[in-house]
């Protein structure tokens, strides 16, 4: 079966060389980027194709990707649209759609259809299921069942809107937020407040805040102002949100409790299913208050942590934590995680790590018992045990040398590690054997 090829133009920086991981597997992936020695390294690194012209990505693409910065998107489209293959699609990427939707109308030859998208994720998402993608197409041609099926069947949330409604919603989803968490970061910086000493005195809710606020500043800043600057919706909402914060704070400054609370109370009626958000949030505390109880409590024991970005897996016994990083001892050295990076591992994941990537040992162990021990329950306590695999009886022997009340058995044991070994002899002792 032939792969179509799809041509992803500045696929070697941000949500562009994200999508470069998804596809590749299941296409020809071809990427172009500014930076041609950046791009080859990366078209390296993802084992892909890499094209420096972007007209010539265009003529040998079946579905083109714009995922360049916002404000260089329609000067992209109207660049590569004369070179665009017969029966081809184009679809630009970026988080305002009526700017681009209008530029490849005017711009693309009747026979290439385009589909304006909104991926509602960054480029730190590792994987597409459940999450949101807008399609804004003025009209469903050949391409958009194939596109609408393919989203589908990657069990993501999939909204069919117009250009205009998108970019309205956004600017309540994105301009409006960012804006207000970058207003209340740049207070808490005019305020010189140590925003680490605060942490002593945070409640659940102020942690979340503190770490939905880091994530939005921590973006691009480039790409943070031109969402702001680039929807059209942007001035009203900006002077709505200041409108609101200048009446809040007139009202604490002049004393009307009344008022302050009638806002309170209206605020409140129009933010819809409170129940639901407490629900959501519930979860989000609670999730992270009982991976912080269960790091606590495996202080001492072996655990698997799992980097939730780059998918590594560390193994060791963990050593301390302080509330915010996870202290690994692995064999003499220690290695610090954040918390907020890392998953623990489950008891059976931490298995089949161990099964993928350590050395197995078989050993075995004769032992004598007395004779009336119950073979099966040995075997079955052992395979119970912390790094065995598997354990099999060999041999059994009552000739001489042996009482005539006891029984030698060999057990060959198939563990994980030299420590499971000796757990297994002293467990046989304990049954009350020998060991020979």
């Amino acid at each position: 079966m032939i792969k179509m090829n799809i041509g992803i133009i500045g696929g070697s920086d941000g949500l562009g060389k994200t999508l470069v991981y998804y596809f590749r597997d299941e296409f020809n992936v071809f990427i172009s980027g500014r930076d041609h020695k950046k791009g080859r390294n990366v078209a390296k690194d993802a084992n892909v194709n890499y094209i420096e012209s972007n007209a010539g990505l265009a003529n040998i693409s079946d579905i083109l990707i714009i995922s360049v910065p916002i404000q260089h998107t329609c000067h992209v489209i109207r660049e590569v649209a004369p070179f665009m293959k017969e029966g081809s699609l184009m679809i630009d990427v970026t988080s305002v759609k009526e700017g681009p939707s209008k530029t490849m109308a005017e711009t693309l030859p009747e026979n290439v259809e385009f589909i304006p998208t909104h991926p509602i994720f960054g480029p730190r998402t590792t994987d597409l299921n459940n999450q949101v993608i807008v399609l804004t197409a003025e009209k469903k041609g050949k391409w958009y069942d194939k596109v609408y099926n393919y989203l589908k069947n990657k069990n993501m949330r999939i909204v069919e809107t117009t250009a205009e409604k998108h970019d309205f919603m956004m600017s309540i989803v994105q301009v409006l937020t960012h804006f207000s968490f970058i207003s209340t970061a740049s207070a808490f910086e005019k305020l010189k407040v140590n925003i680490s000493e605060t942490e002593d005195y945070e409640s659940p809710i102020y942690n979340l805040m503190i770490d939905m606020i880091a994530r939005i500043v921590s973006q691009n800043p480039y790409l943070t102002y031109n969402i702001q600057s680039m929807n059209d919706n942007g001035d009203h909402i900006r002077n709505t949100f200041a409108e609101a914060v200048n009446e809040l704070r007139d009202v604490i400054n002049n004393d009307d409790e009344d008022k302050f609370v009638e806002i309170a109370i209206k605020a409140t009626k129009n933010m819809g299913d409170i129940k639901n958000a407490l629900g959501r949030s519930d979860k989000a505390i609670n999730g992270l208050n009982q991976e912080y109880t269960l790091l606590f409590n495996s202080i001492g024991k072996e655990v698997g942590l799992k980097h939730i970005y780059s998918g590594k897996i560390h193994v060791g016994t963990l050593d301390s934590t302080d509330g915010k990083t996870a202290y690994l001892k692995t064999g003499n050295k220690i290695k610090s995680l954040r918390i907020a990076n890392i998953e623990v591992l489950s008891d059976d994941e931490l298995y089949e790590w161990k099964l993928k990537h350590l050395d197995k040992k078989t050993v075995s162990i004769s032992c004598v018992f007395p004779k009336n021990v119950h073979v099966q329950t040995i075997q079955k306590t052992v395979k119970n045990m912390t790094n065995i695999i598997d354990i099999k009886l060999i041999d059994a022997y009552n000739g001489p040398q042996i009482e005539e009340n006891s029984i030698s058995l060999t057990f060959e044991v198939l563990a994980l590690s030299k420590e499971a070994i000796e757990n297994v002899k002293k467990l046989f002792t304990g049954f009350g054997g020998i060991i020979r």
